[in-house]
C-alpha cells in the first residue's frame, strides 16, 4: 500500500508541468475537449507506469540488494535531471486528428520523463512493483486529465517552473542519500 500511495502522489507532482501534461492540454485546445483524446491520453499513462513498474522490477529482481539501492538513486537522478530541464513545446500548427498518432507521441514522451523513472524506481524499491505501477498509473492519468481539463492557457499561469525546479531538487537530495546509504551501509 506504501508503494501505490507513494507513486500515485509522486507521478501527480512529478507530472504537473511536465511535457505529457502540456502536450494533452494543447491537443485539447487545438482538438476540443474530446473524450476520445482524453481516453487516448489515459490510456498512454497507465500503459507507461505499467511498462515502467515492470522493467524497474525485473532489473531489481537480478541484483543484490545493495545493487537495486544504487539503481533507484540513478533512477531517481535521472527523473531529477529531466525534472530540471525546461519544457519547450511547440504549438502545432496542424494538428493530426489521428488519436493513434497522438498517442504514439504521448506513450514516447512519458516513457523517458521523470514521473515514470520515479515509478521505475519505485517498483525496484518496493516489494509488490504492481502497487507502484498502478499508483504511477493513477498519478498519470490524473495528471493528463488536468491539462485535458484547464487547458494550455490556464496552466501557462501556474508556476510550474518552479514547483519542477523544487522537485528536481528534492529528486535530487533523495538520489544522494539512497546512494550514500547503498555505497556506505550509513543510514
Amino acid at each position: 500500500m506504501d508503494g501505490f500511495l507513494l507513486a500515485l502522489l509522486l507521478v501527480a507532482m512529478l507530472a504537473t508541468g511536465g511535457r505529457d501534461q502540456l502536450m494533452v492540454a494543447q491537443w485539447a485546445d487545438a482538438l476540443g475537449q474530446s473524450v476520445q483524446l482524453l481516453g487516448v491520453a489515459l490510456a498512454c499513462a497507465c500503459l507507461s507506469a505499467a511498462a515502467m513498474a515492470w522493467i524497474g522490477a525485473e532489473f531489481a529482481s537480478l541484483l543484490p540488494r545493495r545493487a537495486a539501492q544504487m539503481l533507484v538513486a540513478f533512477a531517481l537522478a535521472i527523473a531529477a535531471a529531466e525534472l530540471a530541464m525546461p519544457v519547450r513545446l511547440k504549438r502545432p500548427n496542424e494538428p493530426t486528428r489521428s488519436l493513434a498518432a497522438l498517442g504514439t507521441v504521448l506513450l514516447a514522451r512519458q516513457i523517458g520523463d521523470g514521473a515514470r523513472f520515479a515509478v521505475f524506481a519505485l517498483a525496484a524499491w518496493t516489494v509488490w512493483p504492481v502497487t507502484a505501477g498502478l499508483g504511477g498509473a493513477l498519478g498519470g492519468a490524473a495528471a493528463v486529465g488536468l491539462g485535458w481539463a484547464a487547458g494550455s492557457d490556464a496552466l501557462g499561469r501556474w508556476p510550474l517552473r518552479m514547483l519542477r525546479i523544487a522537485l528536481a531538487v528534492c529528486l535530487g537530495i533523495a538520489a544522494l542519500f539512497i546512494g550514500l546509504n547503498a555505497r556506505f551501509a550509513a543510514f
